[in-house]
């Protein structure tokens, strides 16, 4: 699967995980099947924010209100594994649902895309999608 997102989207999530070197940031992907048309930042609540994020509860909801009311579909998020590579790592699999939502994880090579597969059986697998930066 291809997903297009904007050289300037990819460039803010770039500039606010560069911008915390120490922290993983989050936020959503918004947009439909195949591109990603803007992003919504959110606050990482975790307890322990150098290696977990969890998403502020009031931005995801507020997202998926607005999408209900024909705003943006909510299709993924984003984080960034500061010091790791941008592959889900086991904890981002345990908190994962075999939903074909996208992962975009961000680290210092970079960004790649992931899609949340499986089933409720085996579990969650990630399989990489082509990101398309223009």
């Amino acid at each position: 699967m291809k997903v297009h997102i904007s050289s300037h989207l990819m460039e803010q999530i770039m500039a606010m995980a560069r911008a915390s070197p120490d922290a993983e940031i989050c936020g959503l992907l918004m947009g439909s099947v195949g591109a990603i048309d803007t992003i919504v930042p959110a606050a990482n609540v975790a307890t322990a924010p150098a290696r977990h994020f969890e998403l502020d509860p009031a931005v995801l909801l507020a997202a998926h209100r607005a999408a209900r009311q024909g705003g943006a579909a909510v299709i993924g998020h984003y984080h960034s594994h500061p010091s790791g590579h941008a592959v889900p790592s086991r904890t981002d699999a345990s908190c994962a649902r075999s939903d074909g939502s996208l992962w975009m994880i961000v680290a210092q090579e970079g960004a790649r895309l992931w899609i949340a597969q499986g089933d409720e059986n085996e579990g969650v697998a990630f399989v990489e999608a082509l990101l398309d930066i223009r």
